[in-house]
C-alpha cells in the first residue's frame, strides 16, 4: 500500500494525509468529514479504498484535535459495496490449494481490520448514508456508532447474490444492533432491500432525514455536540459501549470502575461541572 502524503486542511492549519479514495474535510471545528470518494464507480470499494479506510481512522484515532467523525459517501450513494475486480484480484495465483486458502485469510483478515478500525477508532463516528448502501457498506457502517439515513436510501446484504458470505463484519454486529437475529437471518440469507423506514423502525439506523443534504446538515450538528463534550468522556463512554456490549454486565461494570478511578482525577471534570474554560486535546 502506498504511503499517504501529508497535507494541510486549511480550516485548522495542520497536516492530515491525503488519500486517493477518501476525501477528508473538516466542517466545524474538531469534527471530520471522511467521504468515500470513487462517485465515478458509485464507491465501490477496491482493495485501494478498503485499505485507506483502515488507515485514515487509525490515523484519526490519535489526531488530537479531531473529536468526532462522520462518515458518508460522494456522489449519488453510499456504496456499491465491493468493485467485482477487487473481489476477482483477492483469489490467489498459487497452484496448491493450501497455499491458496492460507494466502485469502490472510487478505480476508486485512480487509477485516479496516473496518474494525472504526469501531476500534477513539473517536465517535456517526455514519451517514445515502442512495444505497450495499454489501460491504454494511460491514462498514455496522462498525460506526451512530447510523442516519436519507429517505430515499435503501439497503442490501447482497452477498449471498454474489456467491460469498458476509465476512467482514455485518453478521457479528448486526445482530446485535437490530436485536433480532430472525430478521437479521432474513436479511442475510435473501438478501432483500431493506428501506429508510424499516432501517429506522428495527434500529439499524437512529433516524431518517428528508434528502442528504439535511442528513449531513443534522450529522454535522451532532458531530459539533460530541465535540463539545470532554474528549476524556467521550472517548471513554465509546470504548465502554464497544466494551460492555461484549462482556457481562460485572465485567462491564469492573472496567468502568477501572477507567473512572482514574480519569476522575483529571481536570475534566471540574471544566464541565463549572462551565468554565475549554476541554484541552488530549
Amino acid at each position: 500500500m502506498r504511503k499517504a502524503l501529508q497535507r494541510s486542511l486549511p480550516t485548522l492549519g495542520r497536516s492530515i494525509s491525503t488519500y486517493q479514495f477518501l476525501k477528508i474535510e473538516t466542517p466545524s471545528p474538531k469534527v471530520y468529514h471522511v467521504q468515500l470518494n470513487r462517485p465515478e464507480k458509485r464507491n465501490a470499494m477496491s482493495l485501494e479504498m478498503w485499505y485507506e479506510i483502515g488507515e485514515a481512522f487509525d490515523e484519526l484515532s490519535d489526531t488530537s484535535d479531531c473529536r468526532a467523525i462522520i462518515l458518508s459517501g460522494n456522489g449519488k450513494m453510499f456504496t456499491a459495496g465491493i468493485d467485482i475486480s477487487a473481489f476477482i484480484s483477492v483469489v490467489p495465483q498459487q497452484s496448491d490449494s493450501a497455499h491458496k486458502s492460507l494466502s485469502l485469510l490472510k487478505t480476508v483478515k486485512k480487509l477485516q481490520d479496516s473496518f474494525t478500525a472504526v469501531e476500534k477508532c477513539r473517536k465517535p463516528v456517526i455514519a451517514a448514508v445515502h442512495g444505497a448502501c450495499i454489501g460491504g457498506g454494511i460491514d462498514l457502517i455496522s462498525a460506526a456508532d451512530i447510523r442516519l439515513m436519507s429517505s430515499e436510501c435503501y439497503m442490501q446484504v447482497k452477498e449471498v447474490d454474489i456467491g460469498i458470505v458476509a465476512d467482514v463484519g455485518t453478521i457479528q454486529r448486526l445482530p446485535k444492533i437490530v436485536g433480532n437475529q430472525s430478521l437479521v437471518n432474513e436479511y442475510c440469507l435473501t438478501a432483500r432491500k431493506i428501506s429508510s423506514d424499516e432501517a429506522a423502525r428495527v434500529g439499524i439506523v437512529s433516524r431518517v432525514l428528508v434528502d442528504k443534504e439535511s442528513m449531513i446538515e443534522e450529522a454535522v450538528a451532532l458531530a459539533a455536540q460530541i465535540a463539545s463534550k470532554s474528549p476524556v468522556a467521550v472517548q471513554g463512554t465509546k470504548s465502554n459501549l464497544v466494551y460492555s456490549r461484549d462482556h457481562t454486565v460485572q465485567e462491564g461494570l469492573d472496567r468502568v470502575a477501572l477507567w473512572n478511578s482514574a480519569m476522575l482525577l483529571g481536570g475534566d471534570p471540574i471544566v464541565a461541572m463549572s462551565g468554565a474554560g475549554e476541554f484541552e486535546d488530549p
